[in-house]
């Protein structure tokens, strides 16, 4: 059986379930843009106890672009340590390890094994955009799966790398690698999604299927996803509404369509809220309801006083129904 190591613990590969996971963010000191690992840790057990099934540290939401290979293994390292230290040991730590090439993300995959992640979500290389025919990028992540110590989760993301957007016969082709277990579809597109994991027999709320794992990217396709044979959520709106997208899933999971959908658009609208408010918005969401959350890294901007009051108008709905939870 696949293990993997913190701190010279070893232990058996946690299996991903389905339900919502969440792309962690990243928390910093509002004076020097210090890491702030302590808020890392208390925020990760927070998700936790709202129910989520697994985090990923050093997602898009996570300001990896931010950070040094340093800074990525502390923030790994430090999720993977609350959360054990929490009793949440059956909760996975997913790392995003990607890099522009073969062997850079296959180093960053052994980083981020040695932090206590036991899968990775890459992104394809965009950099030399011209250059990434299908070829290329079937070539990239053979080349990461042969050589990766972390199952692989596939992260289609067209908005976050020059518009490279897979289609369903290349993610089903790739995925018949043993080493590659499932697909985010930040996408959005649904029909995608259903083929996939159709062709792939994946993990749903009543059956585990072949294991592989077809998530939504977005919190405001939760209902969907399921009613698209999906397998969960990793949704940047699950750091502020953790408790209502896992009450979308376990609705909908439940036969309780009509409910889901209904509480669906609760979410959706607040959701998109967040989306069009980015890192900055989320992070001062958090900070309004919960305390904590502050800035990101420049150059990325700070929100003024204003923006931040509408923003809270704009989700007062959905956080109304997260606070009854």
């Amino acid at each position: 059986m696949a293990s993997t190591a913190a701190n010279g613990k070893a232990k058996p590969l946690t299996p991903l379930r389905h339900g919502i996971y969440a792309p962690t963010m990243t928390f910093f000191d509002p004076e020097t843009e210090d890491l702030d690992l302590p808020t890392v840790r208390k925020h990760s057990v927070r998700l936790a106890r709202a129910g989520l099934v697994g985090l990923v540290t050093m997602g898009s939401n996570g300001e990896a672009v931010h950070l040094t290979r340093a800074e990525k293994t502390a923030v790994t390292r430090a999720t993977r340590e609350a959360l054990d230290e929490a009793g949440f040991t059956n909760v996975p730590v997913i790392c995003g390890a990607s890099e522009q090439s073969i062997r850079g993300t296959i180093e960053l995959c052994n980083e981020g094994k040695a932090a206590g992640a036991e899968y990775t979500l890459l992104v394809p290389p965009s950099y030399y955009r011209t250059a990434m025919d299908e070829q290329r990028l079937e070539e990239y992540y053979m080349g990461v799966a042969d050589g990766s110590p972390l199952p692989i989760i596939l992260y289609n993301y067209p908005g976050a790398v020059a518009g490279i957007d897979m289609d369903s016969d290349f993610i089903i082709k790739i995925s018949q690698h043993p080493n590659i277990v499932g697909t985010k579809f930040t996408c959005g597109n649904t029909g995608k999604l259903t083929r996939v994991a159709a062709a792939m027999d994946a993990v749903t709320p009543h059956k585990q299927g072949s294991s592989y794992m077809a998530f939504g990217g977005m919190a405001d396709f939760t209902a969907q996803t399921g009613c698209s044979g999906g397998s969960g959520i990793i949704a940047g709106g699950a750091n502020v509404v953790p408790k209502t997208i896992v009450k979308v899933w376990n609705l909908w999971a439940q036969g309780k369509y009509e409910e889901a959908m209904k509480l669906q658009v609760v979410l959706s609208k607040g959701d998109w809220v967040l989306t069009k408010a980015a890192i900055p918005g989320t992070k001062q969401a958090i900070q309004v309801h919960f305390g904590y959350g502050g800035y990101p890294r420049r150059p990325l901007r700070r929100m003024a006083d204003e923006e931040v009051k509408v923003l809270g108008e704009g989700i007062a709905e959905v956080m109304k129904v997260e606070n009854s939870l």
